[in-house]
């Protein structure tokens, strides 16, 4: 009876044990591919499905003379909402509005020689658009256009998107710099912020100095600050965000510096030929604001520069207004489980900040003594010898979080110390034991960046009563 019982019962549970194993990968899978997912997802959002096939909208074009009105009536049926029609005097206003950005192309009709102004700085394609409108319009009044470039470009940006690569050199960098220096567990935040403007400052000059010596760009010397405010309004803002999105931090500021930022920048296609929520956009991004910082200064005699900048300001502002609500918060969070010596049942694990390119250092043993490269530096040392002060060797250190979850394991060396690096930003139990030593335990503050040192001295572990008598009685 009791076989006849227990054969029913196996199935069950080879059965449960197959829905745990099947839940477990689940996770495992949602938790490693969400970011490729979600990247494959952006990408055919807001790059396939609104740019293949771009077309102009709202272009606004200056027509000199009478006729602006039965051209704009044309061009309505021809392009619905492709052009947008601005009567000016002569073919003199109509470019002059094209060099004050006050348009994007200027047109005056005339019955044998109309005349086209463009800016091939606003984009090559732009340009083409434009040419290939005005040249039908000029044919059908019996005339032959002719085009006037009001801003080219510099002579090595033969393509017009010299500034978008330029620019895109030093958004993705920036970026990265903050998910390596994630790895930097011996930096603190004022380190890592330090290494972010430096690495901002390399970055604006070799990208300047490099795209001057290919034609790129003019002799503007001035475009260096605007490229490192930049760098900085993306690595701050970024390093601002991590406190806050932890293990979303990638898709959060890939989401909004690459996935947002490149399409609306404008760069490598023109604003007015994306659809309208990249437009909406394009105010807004730090890129797309430094790429119309630098049309303005390099072919636009300085127009609508201050105000991009400005925009590029304040992303820095906000990055490191987030920096400071992120120390606010750990300081906080740090002398509140200081306070209430929060244990293992009331504290739960979070998730770690994870970058699905680049592994972030976890809980482990280091050598105490070992500086090879590469190597990550120890956040937490100490020595352990007994109660003469001599090291003791092959003693346990057992590391624990405030959530009772073991974090690592070590063991100390011929001179009784021992090393790990990669602990969290918390409160951590330190256990040292061994077979014949009382074991001792240590509660320390490990921090980004403040290695922390914790030693011990070991007791003998006491002889049983028992054994003691025993002894005694033999003399």
């Amino acid at each position: 009876m009791a076989q006849h019982k227990a054969e029913p019962e196996s199935p069950q549970g080879e059965e449960g044990s197959t829905s745990s194993s099947l839940g477990a990968t689940v996770r495992t899978l949602a938790s490693t591919l969400w970011f490729p997912a979600f990247f494959f997802t952006g990408f055919l959002v807001c790059y396939l499905l609104p740019f293949h096939n771009p077309v102009p909208h709202h272009v606004d074009v200056a027509v000199a003379g009478p006729s602006a009105g039965q051209l704009e009536q044309a061009l309505e049926q021809k392009s619905p909402g492709a052009f947008d029609i601005h009567p000016v005097a002569d073919a003199g206003a109509a470019h002059d509005a094209v060099t004050n950005r006050e348009v994007t192309a200027g047109y005056a009709p005339d019955a044998k020689h109309p005349q086209l102004f463009v800016a091939k700085a606003d984009g090559y394609s732009l340009e083409s658009v434009l040419q290939k409108t005005f040249t039908s319009v000029a044919q059908h009044s019996g005339g032959q256009l002719q085009v006037h470039e009001a801003a080219p470009t510099a002579p090595g940006d033969g393509m017009g998107t010299g500034l978008f690569y330029l620019v895109l050199a030093c958004t993705i960098p920036s970026y990265i710099s903050v998910m390596m220096l994630l790895r930097a567990t011996t930096f603190g935040r004022r380190k890592k912020v330090l290494t972010l403007v430096s690495v901002g400052v390399v970055e604006s000059l070799v990208a300047y100095f490099v795209a001057r010596s290919m034609d790129v760009i003019p002799n503007e010397p001035l475009a260096i600050p605007f490229i490192f405010l930049m760098t900085q309004a993306v690595a701050l803002t970024s390093y601002g965000l991590v406190p806050f999105f932890k293990q979303f931090f990638p898709g959060v500021a890939m989401g909004l510096f690459v996935l947002l930022s490149m399409p609306s920048s404008g760069g490598a296609i023109p604003v007015q030929m994306v659809p309208g929520f990249f437009r909406a956009l394009h105010p807004i991004m730090p890129m797309g604001n430094l790429i119309e910082a630098l049309r303005g200064q390099f072919y636009f005699d300085g127009k609508d520069v201050g105000r991009h900048v400005l925009v590029i300001c304040a992303w820095v502002v906000g990055g490191i207004a987030l920096i400071a609500l992120g120390a606010w918060k750990e300081r906080r969070e740090a002398r509140k489980e200081a306070e209430d010596g929060r244990t293992g049942a009331e504290v739960e694990a979070e998730p770690p900040v994870e970058d699905p390119s680049f592994e972030l250092p976890q809980p482990c043993a280091v050598p105490p003594h070992s500086h090879r490269l590469l190597q990550q530096e120890p956040t937490l040392k100490g020595r352990v010898t007994d109660e003469r002060g001599r090291p003791l060797r092959g003693v346990a250190i057992t590391v624990t979080g405030t959530h009772g979850r073991e974090l690592l394991r070590a063991s100390t060396d011929e001179q009784g110390e021992y090393a790990a690096t990669g602990l969290p930003d918390h409160f951590v139990n330190v256990i040292a034991s061994g077979p014949d030593r009382l074991a001792a335990v240590a509660r320390v503050q490990a921090r980004d960046g403040h290695p922390v040192r914790q030693d011990f001295r070991l007791a003998p572990r006491p002889a049983p009563a028992g054994v003691g008598a025993q002894a005694a009685a033999r003399y």
